[in-house]
């Protein structure tokens, strides 16, 4: 089968398409004929050898995927050839067929195509569970959503529309504000390009609370990091409850004097170990996740496709934070 290799770390530049056995799953696995891949910041992470998990090499990156189950591992009762499934990976989604694990699948909602179905899980179960387990957001809060026209941003915005919060974006580019608009999103601010110095955080932090309120944002919604995170915390109402999500600016140096000051909580989010921790919550959030799909409450905002042959410039797009929304490789 035809896969997309990483075969040293480097750029998206370095990957190659070549020619690989077909996997077998083993007990407790499924193989998906892949027809879609999702393409998230970690991509470009693994393959430089900065992400927490190094496979092997070579591998495929690729962390989520869709498509139709075509073998099953010993064991495995949820899922049988021929289902429509969506999947998380860890790697080597960029390839023709892939394994996952059993209880890192989905069954794809009713009438969504394979690219959403591609865009969905890690976007919309990792800000489920950033608002709803982590931040208990509640209606007629105000949530402030930074890195709002990414793809997880996107998703937060429309769960936290969907909970009754009042949301406000927050990006670079007055472009990427009016795409979280259209999402729905109730008001916006363009952030400069960062490093800031100490100043440049504080003002940023008065321009964050000047659209949050004078009470500022009762949860933070944060997969940017750097020194934006000490101004989205500055500008936290008092209890308010920080999301640490990602870290594409940096990993941020919080001065924990703020967290006193504001009564508030930092709260980690890592959504690959609530799923082996908490596998009932998983399952139950899956299906609000889903009912909210098919309701049209939610949808994956797909800006841009590749074909699997041009899974590098994919990663390259997203790399350079050009892009809006979820970009997706698609595998006929």
């Amino acid at each position: 089968m035809r896969a997309v290799l990483s075969h040293a770390p480097g750029g998206p530049d370095t990957l190659v398409v070549g020619d690989v056995p077909e996997p077998r799953p083993g007990p407790g696995q499924i193989r998906i004929a892949v027809k879609a891949v999702g393409i998230n910041y970690p991509d470009t992470l693994i393959i430089a050898d900065r992400y927490q998990f190094k496979p092997p090499r070579p591998f495929s990156p690729g962390m989520e995927a869709s498509g139709l189950v075509d073998a099953v591992g010993a064991g495995v009762t949820a899922f049988q050839v021929g289902d429509r499934v969506m999947a998380t990976t860890g790697s080597g989604a960029l390839a023709e067929k892939v394994l996952a694990a059993a209880e890192r699948c989905a069954p794809m909602p009713a009438g969504m195509p394979f690219d959403e179905g591609a865009a969905f899980l890690l976007t919309y179960a990792t800000s489920h569970h950033a608002l709803v387990d982590r931040a208990r957001l509640v209606a007629g809060e105000t949530l402030l959503v930074l890195g709002a026209a990414g793809g997880v941003g996107l998703a937060a915005i429309e769960l936290g529309k969907a909970l009754g919060a009042r949301v406000v974006a927050a990006a670079s580019s007055r472009e990427k504000i009016d795409f979280a608009l259209e999402a729905g999103a109730d008001d916006g601010i363009v952030y400069p390009e960062g490093p800031f110095d100490d100043a440049g955080r504080k003002a940023l932090a008065a321009s964050f609370k000047t659209v949050c309120g004078p009470s500022g944002a009762d949860v933070v919604y944060d997969p940017v990091g750097g020194d934006y995170a000490e101004a989205a915390l500055r500008a936290i109402a008092w209890k308010g409850r920080f999301l640490v999500v990602g870290f594409p600016a940096g990993i941020p140096r919080i001065p924990l004097n703020l967290t006193l000051l504001k009564g508030c909580d930092i709260v980690g989010v890592f959504w690959g170990s609530f799923v082996e921790h908490e596998p009932e919550r998983h399952a139950s959030s899956l299906r609000e996740l889903a009912a909210l799909y098919e309701a049209g409450r939610i949808h994956p905002r797909i800006v841009e496709r590749f074909p699997l042959e041009r899974a590098g410039d994919a990663l390259a797009t997203l790399a350079a934070r050009r892009a809006k929304g979820k970009i997706v490789v698609t595998v006929p």
